[in-house]
């Protein structure tokens, strides 16, 4: 139920499993109100989709989700497979899973309705968290491409950042997605801090539709070979976008 996790993970899942029922809507409907991004992943399939929560229904301990614009990915959806959620709230990733949904409406928009989770896996240690990049200015890693790509060398936009690694944005496809294969002396321009050099190994690779409809690859990458400095001035990008998520949250307050 939760393909989200690799092996180390697994060791240690049921650490952070929450299973009280007051806590779980708590934590789905900050999800829901932060309109977080939440990418849905049919069990045995590799080609993820995103969705957000429209309502969480007390009442009938049921959760309405946005419905895919792409017929073909609801048809995936509903084909009676489970399905795992992966997301994030105040930097803690949220995993939850369902074993079925249905086709629902909410005042005359699409829907996809599951039963609220009976548990839920809340990773909160520090080598989890993830801090979400700027979308409008995004970090851009610099990797260089093998000979058989063409060489020369090709930047991405990050995803999120971590100080065990970075999930970089392909849309164009041209990095692979082959899990253990890896990438050295990447150069990742971290904005107000400088140049960090690190090797990368991709870990896990996701298709992604974006609500646009238009098709992305998300590839979660490791860093190795990563040195002292380098990963101290991760640490203080890191905290640099938790002051300014924390400075935005107090100016809305």
């Amino acid at each position: 139920m939760y393909p989200y996790l690799n092996d180390a993970d697994m060791d240690n899942w049921h650490d952070f499993e929450v299973g009280s029922r007051r806590e779980i809507l708590a934590l789905l409907r900050g999800i829901a109100e932060k309109k977080q991004m939440i990418r849905m992943l049919p069990l045995g399939d590799n080609d993820m989709c995103v969705t957000t929560i429209l309502h969480v229904d007390t009442d009938t301990d049921t959760i309405l989700l946005d419905r895919p614009s792409d017929p073909e990915e609801t048809a995936r959806l509903m084909s009676g497979r489970p399905v795992s959620f992966e997301t994030t709230l105040d930097n803690i990733r949220i995993i939850f899973g369902t074993e079925s949904m249905q086709l629902a409406m909410l005042d005359a928009v699409p829907a996809l309705k599951i039963a609220l989770p009976p548990s839920l896996i809340r990773l909160q240690r520090r080598e989890f968290y993830r801090m979400q990049t700027p979308v409008g200015n995004p970090v851009k890693v610099v990797i260089t491409m093998p000979e058989e790509q063409g060489g020369g060398e090709a930047s991405f936009p990050l995803a999120d950042i971590s100080c065990g690694g970075i999930a970089i944005l392909d849309n164009r496809f041209v990095l692979g997605d082959s899990i253990g294969h890896e990438y050295g002396g990447c150069r990742i321009d971290l904005p107000e801090i400088g140049p960090i050099l690190t090797g990368l190994q991709i870990r896990n690779s996701q298709e992604m539709t974006l609500m646009n409809n238009k098709a992305n690859r998300r590839l979660g990458c490791q860093f190795i070979d990563i040195s002292a400095g380098a990963m101290n001035a991760v640490q203080r990008y890191i905290m640099k976008l938790e002051r300014e998520r924390n400075a935005r949250m107090a100016g809305l307050s």
